[in-house]
């Protein structure tokens, strides 16, 4: 009647897995209790399958809403791992004896508290107003750091410290009771029912052990009668769960990612718990070995010296073994000289690391992954934690089916890749650049997506045509039909074309088409690509065109500052799109639209000089005419305030502007005349306007202009007159003999060549 061999253990603690392994190996029990939900009970003989690689979780989640969910994380170092091994190489039974997931996702939704990511407690939770047990203890032991604490008492080590940590939780629990952690009375009750019943079938004594947080020990000692236990349990909400293995990562484990029972460094514990021997010369050594990866000079003399001054620190500060810090602190002096910047990277790749487990595809999952599983692997697209950059071609089959799978997914809201500029200088049409990682949590919106298909391919088309008939925007819906093209899928298209055509034909405000058409354009040029029919596409994408065309003049009269810079932008997006269209008739049409605007006295000045510097690069309007538009634009009868926002139209956007103004001091002449001439007030007033135009040049282009403009009155004066500065009247032949040798000798012509 000695009781349960209770191993109080901290969640991933290295020392604690090798002292769960020591006592199980000792003790030999009949059966193996472990905290956690015992919905996974039935997929513990998947923990010995050779395809399951840790870190890996359990996922719980309602059946009917899948978002609803809670992860149950394992590292190849955390002792509830280390048990279900043990238990299954010993061919003994494992049973979970936390409250059952049916429940604890129940009641989460029934106290609307925020989704978390481990339902299970932990021993070292460190959210504010709860005890962090871990804390306590180290501060007691005169520690500023709870990880360096444990660091000392546990992994440095050898022994077992189970009934050291089970005495000092029972002390805090009698002086904090249950440390705020109110639900633990409830959880801690339903495990004691289950120890008492694997007690029956069992025994009573160590034929039972019990890997548990330390923090439960004294609760699961503690002596209360069954009906006690139960009344806590009576009532509980519930609801119907379904359970299976998913991947996680190192990372993910990390208390930086959010995770409540994190820790520090996974990347290290899980060093300390893999390697035989002579951990710190190890770790040490994969430091050097990244930092070469990486193109630093590092010597075997640099780790050797490492090694001696992390052993050294560790002396110096009273420890037992070189810790994470000491040889962080060795690496910084000795392999990066004093600098953090190689550090960080040490602590990102190998501190916390990017390990993703894999579990085998007799896990069970919904057909939805199944099939996402199927095509990963046909596709040669294996999930990675570590953010990787996927270049497409989409003239080869493997890179377009790629292409479409990422599109579906993002359709369904799983944003395992996302679309970025090429670092490669990667351009064109038919190439795509993408950035993958995936995250543990996209299993969730993977099984959340299962609702509307088993396939990717049937799913994204299901969700395609929802998403077109709930659209309020017509921007969403143009939105909508190119992603379609993109994802390939030519069964949604229709209804999403149907809902587009008819929700076009009764919006009539511009800004909403204006919006609209840049999708559809980019849409016809995609499906170009891919070989898909847009006939349909065009016909709308024309139509919108026209009624942009007919509404813009109306729409861009009296609008206030604000409402003028929006129009602007939807000015620019229906520019670039007609160009994309390649129609002569529309851009001919839209060119009339631009000189009506520009010309107009009503429209906003930001939008009239935006649409001239537009027909002075499209070559629809010569230099002479662009300077008339701005000397009435600029002329003392307009009032500053719009005579500034002509020019941030004109001119503004870039060094683009800018370099107009250096290459025609006409231009410039202009802007400096009427500059100069704005009162004292008027100049407080368009002054922020001006900053804002010309802050966005890049500082070359800023300083030739101040160069251009301190001339003075006869360099400006040379400009209007139509002589450029710095030049002659006339061509001077003597000058231009001399540079002739020059020029040949550049061009790799022979003397004597005419």
């Amino acid at each position: 009647m000695t009781g349960p061999l209770l191993l109080g253990v901290r969640h991933h603690g290295p020392g604690s897995a090798r002292a769960v392994r020591r006592a199980l190996d000792a003790a030999g029990p009949r059966i193996v209790l472990i905290e956690g939900p015992p919905e996974a009970d039935a997929l513990v003989p998947l923990a010995a399958e050779e395809g399951m690689r840790p870190p890996v979780a359990l996922l719980a989640h309602v059946v009917d809403e899948p978002g609803k969910s809670a992860f149950w994380p394992f590292a190849e170092f955390s002792p509830e791992w280390v048990a279900v091994r043990w238990a299954l190489a010993h061919a003994v039974p494992v049973r979970f004896i936390d409250l059952p997931a049916a429940h604890s996702l129940a009641m989460r939704d029934a106290e609307d508290a925020p989704n978390e990511t481990d339902e299970a407690d932990q021993a070292d939770q460190a959210e504010d107003v709860r005890v962090d047990p871990l804390r306590v203890l180290a501060e007691t032991a005169g520690y500023d750091d709870a990880e360096r604490w444990w660091e000392d008492v546990v992994e440095h080590r050898e022994g077992d410290a189970f009934a050291a940590l089970g005495e000092a939780m029972g002390a805090l629990r009698e002086s904090y009771g249950d440390g705020g952690h109110g639900r633990d009375l409830v959880r801690e009750a339903y495990m004691r029912l289950q120890v008492r019943a694997a007690q029956k079938e069992f025994g009573s004594g160590e034929e039972v052990a019990v890997v548990c947080g330390a923090w439960h020990v004294p609760a699961l000692r503690q002596k209360t009668t069954v009906a006690a236990d139960r009344a806590l349990l009576k009532g509980l909400p519930k609801a119907k769960v379904d359970m299976t293995w998913v991947p996680w990562t190192h990372r993910r484990l990390a208390r930086a990612g959010g995770y409540g029972a994190g820790i520090e460094s996974p990347g290290w514990y899980g060093h300390l718990f893999s390697v035989p021997d002579r951990p710190v010369e190890r770790w040490l050594t994969k430091i050097a070995g990244l930092l070469r990866d990486e193109d630093r000079i590092v010597s075997s003399a640099h780790v050797i010296e490492a090694v001696r001054l992390a052993e050294s620190l560790a002396v110096m500060r009273g420890r037992p073994l070189a810790g994470l810090t000491e040889t962080l602190d060795a690496v910084r002096a000795v392999l990066c000289e004093g600098s953090d910047v190689p550090l960080s990277l040490i602590h990102d790749k190998l501190v916390v690391g990017d390990v993703l487990g894999e579990v085998p595809e007799s896990a069970p999952a919904v057909p939805l992954q199944r099939d996402l599983t199927r095509q990963q692997r046909t596709l040669r697209l294996k999930p990675a934690a570590l953010e990787k950059e996927l270049d497409l071609d989409l003239r080869g089959d493997t890179d377009a089916a790629r292409s479409r799978l990422l599109h579906r997914l993002r359709l369904l809201g799983v944003d395992w890749g996302e679309p970025a500029r090429s670092t490669r200088g990667s351009t064109g049409t038919f190439r795509e650049t993408w950035r993958l990682r995936w995250e543990p949590e996209l299993s969730v919106r993977v099984a959340e997506a299962g609702v509307w298909g088993t396939t990717v391919l049937a799913a994204a088309g299901a969700k395609a045509e929802s998403d077109a008939v709930a659209a309020t925007a017509l921007a969403d819906v143009t939105a909508l039909a190119e992603h379609c093209l993109l994802a390939g899928l030519p069964d949604a298209l229709p209804v999403v074309m149907r809902v587009l055509a008819d929700r076009a034909a009764l919006d009539a405000d511009v800004g909403h088409l204006a919006q609209a058409l840049p999708a559809l354009v980019r849409a016809l040029r995609y499906g170009d690509v891919r070989g898909t029919g847009t006939a349909a596409l065009a016909e709308v994408a024309t139509g919108l065109a026209e009624r942009v065309f007919v509404g813009l003049p109306p729409a861009c009269a009296g609008l206030d500052a604000d409402a003028a810079v929006e129009m602007r932008g939807h000015v620019d997006a229906v520019h670039s799109a007609v160009a994309l269209l390649e129609r002569a008739e529309l851009g001919e049409r839209w060119r009339a639209v631009l000189r009506t605007l520009a010309a107009r006295d009503s429209v906003a000045g930001e939008i009239r000089g935006r649409c001239a510097r537009i027909l002075l690069d499209e070559g629809a309007l010569d230099d002479d005419g662009a300077a008339r538009l701005m000397g009435l634009a600029l002329s003392p009868g307009t009032p500053p305030g719009e005579a500034a926002a002509w020019i941030e139209g004109f001119v503004g956007g870039g060094s683009g502007g800018g370099l107009l103004l250096v290459h025609d001091e006409r231009l410039l002449a202009l802007v400096d005349a009427w500059l100069t001439g704005v009162s004292g007030d008027a100049f407080t007033d368009v002054l922020p306007l001006l900053r804002r135009t010309f802050s966005a040049y890049e500082s070359g282009v800023r300083r030739t202009l101040g160069e251009l403009v301190g001339r003075g009155p006869a360099a400006s004066a040379s400009a209007v007159s139509g002589v450029p500065s710095g030049f002659a009247g006339e061509l001077d032949p003597d000058r231009a003999d001399a540079v002739v040798p020059v020029v040949r000798l550049l061009l790799g012509v022979g003397a004597g060549a005419g």
